[in-house]
C-alpha cells in the first residue's frame, strides 16, 4: 500500500508572513491525518524561515501521526533530532538562497560525514533517509552510509511533464520516468525503501505512484494551495485517492 506524507511547511509559512500565531502546523498535522496523510514531513531550515524548533517540538507530542524531519546535516540539526526522535530524519542539501530544496544531497561526495551523522540518528532509535537524485552512484553510497530509505527526487520528472505541456506519454516525460524507475531498481536491490517527492502534483502524481515498489510520496505545496479552496482535510483524501488509484 503505498503512502502519503505531507509536507506542512507553508502552513508556517503563511503563519511567519504576519508573525502571529495561527494558523498552526499542529491543527495542519491533526487535520491532514484525517484526511488519510500517513505521516507529516517538516523541514527545519537553518535560518527558521517557516517551521521553528518549537513547531518540532509540539508536532512529535501532539499529534499521533509518523513525523519526517527533513533537516540539513549539521550538528545543530542532529542534535535536535536526536532530542526530539522523530519517526524519520531525512538528509538534504541547504542553501539560504534558494526557494525550496532545489537537488539532490551528494551523498557519494561527502560519504565519511554523513556516514557518522547517520550512525548518530541511528543511535537515536531515528530511521534515516537521504533525499538524493536519480542517479546510480548516489543510491550505492546511500547504501555504504548505512541509510535506511533513499528518496529520489522528482523534481526533473515534474519539470518535464510541465513543460511538455502535461504529456505523460512524451519522450522527455518518459525518459525521466525511466531514470526513477532504474533507481528505484537499485534501491530496493540494496535492502533500502524506496520514496519520492518534490513539485508532485494532481497532475503528475499518477506516473510516480505507479513506480514499481515505491512506498511512500512525499507532498507539499500542491496540498496545501488546493486546501485554500476546498480544506486541508479534502485536499489529502484527494491526493491519496490518486495515489492509490495509480499504485493499484
Amino acid at each position: 500500500m503505498i503512502e502519503l506524507g505531507v509536507n506542512i511547511d507553508h502552513v508556517a509559512t503563511l503563519r511567519q508572513a504576519r508573525r502571529t500565531w495561527e494558523p498552526d502546523p499542529v491543527w495542519a498535522a491533526v487535520e491532514a491525518h484525517l484526511g488519510g496523510a500517513d505521516g507529516i514531513t517538516i523541514h527545519l531550515r537553518e535560518d527558521r524561515r517557516h517551521i521553528g524548533d518549537e513547531d518540532v517540538r509540539r508536532l512529535k507530542e501532539l499529534t499521533q501521526v509518523k513525523l519526517n524531519l527533513e533537516m540539513a546535516a549539521t550538528d545543530e540539526m542532529v542534535g535536535i533530532a536526536c532530542r526530539t526522535r522523530p519517526q524519520m530524519a531525512m538528509l538534504v542539501p541547504e542553501g539560504r538562497h534558494e526557494v525550496t530544496t532545489e537537488g539532490g544531497l551528494d551523498v557519494a561526495g561527502q560519504e565519511s560525514r554523513l556516514k557518522e551523522v547517520v550512525a548518530r540518528l541511528s543511535d537515536a532509535g531515528i530511521v534515516t533517509s537521504v533525499f538524493i537524485d536519480a542517479e546510480l552512484p548516489q543510491v550505492e553510497a546511500a547504501a555504504r552510509i548505512g541509510a535506511r530509505v533513499c528518496e529520489l527526487h522528482t523534481g526533473p520528472y515534474a519539470h518535464a511533464f510541465h513543460t511538455q505541456g502535461r504529456d505523460a506519454d512524451a519522450a522527455a516525460v518518459l525518459a525521466e520516468v525511466d531514470k526513477l524507475c532504474r533507481a528505484g531498481e537499485a534501491i530496493l536491490q540494496r535492502g533500502m525503501r524506496f520514496n519520492a517527492g518534490h513539485a508532485l502534483n494532481y497532475y503528475n502524481v499518477g506516473r510516480i505512484a505507479a513506480l514499481p515498489g515505491v512506498r511512500e510520496l512525499h507532498i507539499g505545496h500542491a496540498i496545501i494551495s488546493r486546501a485554500l479552496f476546498i480544506g486541508l482535510r479534502q485536499a489529502v483524501r484527494e491526493m491519496k485517492a490518486l495515489m492509490e488509484r495509480a499504485a493499484a
